[in-house]
């Protein structure tokens, strides 16, 4: 039997969120403490950026080349949530997931595009970031009770099976938002306190860091962390269906030429840009954060992570800034992280995987029973691949990072255009963005798209 109300639709005793059915239409809320309880999406997605681009790869460039390249911290964090809110934007007036909008565009390879084709592409290589956060977080708990790194990955392993399997959205939602808060007010307190230890940090350096200069030395890190840091490109397509889970497209209903559709979706857009504008406030917190210690505190020590030393090198953002003593709180808050971010990071891919499958012809859009299993079956996939790779490529999480940072960036100026072909095309006109905001939209693809291909193309020795 189906029943609704008007929080969920039930398909057959199993919760809906991708159904839009009338019954659950919601006015949106107007007051900020009450749009503010309505907030979640970005939380998550914060939950899945601050980890190994923040953790390693962030702090990783600051060490290589020093305050240098601030500038790009700050730019790879504002930039892309602009191309974020716009694609939020027309998952709450179309009420599609990321992959059936994106599947819109021209270009067909068999029943899909070519560009859900090479999100599925980019997906299986980021997973080898994945693959070192296991390691991360399994270097962290070999140091607290000596058993082996390659134990703890299995057991990691087993604990992500058995939280994700027939996991709802509340529950990553809940788990993110501790994730996030703890580990970034800890942070960001060691990098207030690296401002005062002149031997480490100086204004002169934070303003040569905005002079916008590329250095050969960590470019090639550089490219990866654009790809990495802020809203990355995995995350872009993940904010969709977050937004859908939490309700957005369905409160404001299937698309009708009425006032009250208008009003309703123009209510929901407006809580999911204070979505995007809190989640970016938090990770461009803690990015800046991460990136300060490191080309303050690594860089200054002359030390660069690497391999099975990575974690307690990394330790030393802590223990040079708040004592030694806040050793083991680093080794928990990078617990927390990494493996806070693999769960986020599983919990969205194996959902976009599932309607991956959709799209391919496995089952109905109404199905959510199949809709489940699949997402259930693409849970232990992703996780056992990543597995795999570390007893194939060993304990090298900094270079992998660096190779999910690649196919990150490389995919970002297809979702740039994609996103601005989808707004121009299908957008309905009620919801269309202003001619700033237009201007706006075009302006971050073209910069987005410049920057990758001028950054490849100086890695590659093709100009100076």
């Amino acid at each position: 039997m189906t029943t609704a109300t008007a929080d969920n639709s039930q398909v057959q005793g199993h919760f809906d969120p991708y159904a839009l059915n009338p019954n659950d239409i919601l006015e949106p809320p107007t007051r900020m403490r009450d749009i503010l309880k309505k907030i979640g999406p970005g939380i998550i997605l914060s939950a899945s950026i601050v980890g190994s681009g923040e953790l390693i790869a962030t702090t990783t460039l600051g060490a290589e080349v020093g305050y240098v390249v601030m500038w790009l911290i700050v730019f790879s964090c504002l930039i892309k949530a602009l191309i974020q809110s716009f694609l939020g934007r027309y998952t709450i007036a179309m009420g599609e997931t990321g992959l059936e909008a994106f599947n819109r565009i021209p270009g067909r390879i068999g029943r899909v595009n070519w560009v859900v084709w090479a999100w599925a592409l980019m997906v299986l290589v980021t997973l080898f970031q994945i693959c070192a956060m296991f390691i991360g977080v399994s270097q962290v708990m070999k140091i607290f009770t000596g058993i082996a790194v390659f134990w703890w990955v299995i057991g990691f392993f087993l604990l992500t099976l058995a939280l994700l399997l027939g996991g709802a959205y509340q529950r990553i939602e809940r788990l993110a938002m501790v994730k996030v808060g703890l580990f970034t007010l800890i942070t960001l307190l060691a990098a207030v306190v690296l401002t005062r230890m002149p031997e480490y940090f100086s204004w002169g350096d934070i303003a040569q860091g905005f002079t916008f200069s590329l250095p050969e030395a960590g470019l090639a890190t550089a490219l990866a962390v654009f790809g990495i840091t802020g809203v990355g490109a995995t995350e872009l397509y993940m904010y969709t269906y977050w937004c859908v889970e939490k309700g957005y497209a369905r409160y404001t209903g299937p698309h009708e030429d009425s006032e009250a559709w208008r009003r309703r979706a123009r209510g929901w857009v407006r809580v999911m840009n204070v979505d995007v504008i809190c989640s970016m406030i938090i990770y461009t917190v803690a990015t800046v954060a991460f990136f300060l210690l490191g080309a303050g505190i690594l860089h200054g020590m002359g030390v660069v992570p690497k391999g099975s030393d990575m974690i307690v090198q990394l330790s030393n953002i802590y223990t040079q800034t708040l004592g030694e003593w806040a050793k083991w709180l680093f080794y928990i808050g990078a617990i927390v992280v990494l493996y806070g971010t693999i769960f986020a990071a599983t919990a969205g891919h194996s959902r976009m995987f599932a309607d991956f499958m959709r799209l391919q012809g496995a089952f109905p859009r109404d199905d959510v029973k199949a809709r489940n299993r699949w997402r259930d079956i693409f849970i232990v996939v992703l996780t056992v691949i990543p597995v795999i790779m570390y007893f194939i490529f060993g304990e090298n999480p900094v270079s992998m990072v660096k190779w999910g940072g690649y196919a990150q960036a490389w995919t970002l100026p297809i979702i740039s255009f994609g996103t601005v072909y989808l707004v121009r095309r299908y957008l309905p006109k009620e919801l269309g963005a202003t001619l700033v905001g237009n201007i706006l939209l075009w302006l971050g693809a073209i910069v987005i798209t410049g920057f990758v291909l001028i950054s490849e193309a100086r890695r590659l020795g093709l100009f100076g």
